[in-house]
């Protein structure tokens, strides 16, 4: 009997997970193509333009010619902005020989995993946290090894639960502030502490710090900047969150100098460069006026004091204040469905689309992902819809 093309495709898909949100985009685009109306509060993008003298710096570059072939690691002038930006903003000195770019951020998650783990090996990651991260780690043959964030503690993690993952088959450890989904930060005593415990073994340390730029209250903190941790940590950011640049892919990380070599083979096998005239727009967003950034995360704040006060006036819901990023992770307990259930009711009848909990970890089985990268009209429409149909349940 011949089999099917299906079951000839390669067994490691099935450790390939995806992000929910692009699902619940397509179903919500649906709806609206059917007539419906939809607040879009699934997908997490800045509703910002990029700014103009970034965009400018991009024509400029594609009128001179620079739509070539360029270095894989990143162009020099780009990795030197990178460097200046990395240790100003971080207070650790960082070279630019340990600064490499990415088409994003995505590449320096699977990568570093590929790059440190073999099969059976383990990573600790957040849960809740960026489902690619899980799917990254299944899809190198790592053990997934989840590290609770917990809510009543502003959905930060326990050093003792750190400390019980920690193993002599842990690889990498991955950590993400400010967080996706939560919204929570970690603080500079915590992650020294941290970081004493991972110093212990000889795990590898990947911090993602995309929302760096992005926060409200208390001061940002990088494990990268503890005395030590420099040379085993991964240092990840880009330009998609803070400059509203999220489609033009082009993420940077300061890395561990063994990291060079292997992660730059990486790029030259898949793909090749992140366009240089892209590039060159990333440097006049590193080197150039900040105004729009800052003004951005004002009117974040703003979008998350009026819906954090609204969530925590509807029937069974309940909300904790977002310390960085720009999402609300919203308690919904005293509400009579699970959060698959709601996220999917939410999007039919009452036309809000956000993502249950559960899309990000299985700490996050009582909760909503709600992001704030939208209007605040938007804001008010989808939380009396909310209203609605919780008072009608």
């Amino acid at each position: 009997m011949r089999t099917t093309s299906t079951e000839r495709l390669a067994d490691s898909l099935e450790e390939l997970g995806t992000e929910t949100a692009f699902s619940v985009l397509a179903r919500a685009k649906e709806l609206e193509r059917a007539g419906r109306e939809v607040v879009h509060l699934e997908i997490g993008e800045p509703d910002f333009d990029t700014p103009a003298h970034i965009t400018e710096a991009a024509v400029r570059a594609l009128r001179a010619g620079e739509t070539h072939y360029c270095p894989a690691a990143g162009i020099p002038e780009l990795r030197e902005a990178v460097a200046e930006h990395l240790t100003a903003t971080r207070g650790v000195e960082i070279s630019r020989d340990r600064v490499l770019v990415g088409t994003g951020a995505k590449p320096f998650l699977f990568f570093t995993v590929l790059a440190t783990c073999n099969p059976g090996d383990e990573v600790i990651y957040p849960d809740p946290g960026f489902p690619i991260y899980e799917s990254a780690i299944r899809w190198g043959g790592a053990t997934p090894v989840p590290l609770p964030l917990l809510e009543e503690r502003d959905f930060a993690f326990r050093l003792e639960d750190l400390e019980a993952r920690l193993s002599e088959r842990t690889k990498l450890v991955i950590l993400n502030s400010p967080q996706n989904p939560t919204g929570g930060m970690a603080g500079a005593e915590e992650l020294r502490r941290a970081a004493q415990l991972i110093e212990a073994g000889d795990a590898w340390v990947l911090s993602d710090e995309v929302y760096s730029q992005i926060h409200y209250e208390g001061t940002f903190a990088s494990i990268a900047a503890v005395p030590g941790m420099l040379d085993r940590t991964v240092l990840l950011d880009g330009f998609s969150k803070t400059f509203a640049m999220t489609g033009w892919r082009c993420g940077f990380a300061a890395v561990p100098a063994s990291f060079v070599d292997p992660l730059v083979r990486f790029f030259v096998n898949c793909t090749s460069c992140v366009p240089p005239f892209v590039q060159h727009a990333g440097v006049a967003a590193l080197r150039g006026p900040m105004e729009e950034p800052r003004a951005m995360v004002a009117e974040f704040r703003r979008r998350r004091d009026l819906l954090v006060t609204g969530l925590n006036e509807l029937p069974g819901v309940s909300c904790r204040l977002p310390r960085g990023a720009f999402y609300a992770f919203p308690n919904i307990d005293g509400v009579p469905l699970s959060s698959e259930q709601l996220a999917s009711r939410l999007l039919d009848e009452a036309g809000v689309a956000l993502l249950a909990g559960t899309a990000f970890g299985k700490v996050g089985e009582h909760n909503l992902r709600i992001s704030y990268a939208t209007s605040q009209e938007n804001l008010e429409r989808a939380l009396t819809s909310m209203d609605g149909f919780l008072r009608g349940l």
